[in-house]
């Protein structure tokens, strides 16, 4: 299934693709796709619905973040070897994590917004991971069992608050608008390797990255196992695993985001995102 949620922001209903490219709403049968909707059971009752008898949702309503009410936001850093040669960094020992903050969190289609004074706004198309069935200590043999489904993530960085202003990445992790998600849930029996998807990313038709999951260092089931010894994973969690080469800071010279212009980026079998990008409204 390609789950999703749709409506204004912050009054997103939750919704389905059916198999002609229609919105489905499925508001009749849960409040939202976040928490306890999550799990496979409740998933699974979802795909026994008939997709004719949901009402049809106008194409040209808004799309919003494929998962609501999220409770955190754990992404990977330099988790892909051919990034990490290109920003000049060694390969990790251990997986890089920081957080992006739950009010980065926008619509796959949103206006990316550069935050006041910012220069350095940048780009990354990784593969999301939502949890739907939480836990501690989570065997990575058991791992995939935890998945409610993968989804697009686009990891907005500006790298002068990230990398220049000391302490954590977090800071340059998670402006507001910075955290772009979906368009759809993909459940996990749609993706048959999370580990071999194409990813790519564009900004005003030029593509920039050009990659694919077989190059992350530390996989899905690895990562869900590494992250559970730290801290509880929880249903409508989401994991931002890491990004391929091509990202503005490792072009020659570095390139960096500007009011006006464009980014579409997509995964193999979960959609594509189209922003455009934006100054903020206070700089």
């Amino acid at each position: 299934m390609k789950l999703l949620r749709f409506g204004p922001a912050g009054h997103e209903k939750p919704g389905l693709l059916d198999s002609d490219g229609v919105i489905r709403d499925l508001s009749a049968h849960l409040d939202d796709l976040s928490g306890h909707h999550l799990s496979r059971d409740a998933l699974r009752e979802l795909d026994h619905l008939d997709p004719t008898s949901l009402p049809a949702v106008p194409d040209d309503t808004r799309l919003g973040p494929c998962v609501g009410r999220v409770g955190k936001f754990i992404c990977i850093g330099l988790n892909y070897s051919d990034h990490a040669a290109e920003t000049g960094a060694e390969v990790p020992p251990e997986p890089v994590v920081f957080n992006k903050w739950t009010s980065a969190i926008c619509g796959p289609h949103d206006n990316v917004v550069i935050p006041r004074g910012s220069q350095k706004t940048d780009w990354e198309v990784e593969l999301g991971v939502v949890i739907g069935k939480g836990g501690r200590y989570i065997d990575e043999a058991d791992a995939l069992a935890h998945i409610a489904g993968y989804c697009v993530v686009n990891d907005i960085s500006e790298r002068e608050y990230q990398l220049e202003r000391s302490g954590s990445w977090d800071k340059g992790k998670g402006c507001d608008t910075f955290g772009p998600l979906g368009p759809w849930l993909v459940t996990p029996d749609e993706i048959a390797d999370p580990h071999d998807l194409a990813m790519w990313l564009e900004v005003d038709g030029h593509r920039y990255q050009d990659g694919s999951t077989r190059t992350m260092v530390y996989q899905v089931p690895f990562l869900i196992s590494y992250l559970s010894r730290f801290m509880s994973l929880q249903p409508g969690d989401v994991i931002s695993t890491g990004t391929p080469p091509g990202v503005g800071m490792g072009q020659k010279p570095p390139t960096y985001l500007k009011p006006g212009q464009h980014m579409r980026l997509g995964i193999d079998g979960l959609g594509e995102q189209h922003q455009t990008v934006v100054a903020d409204p206070a700089s």
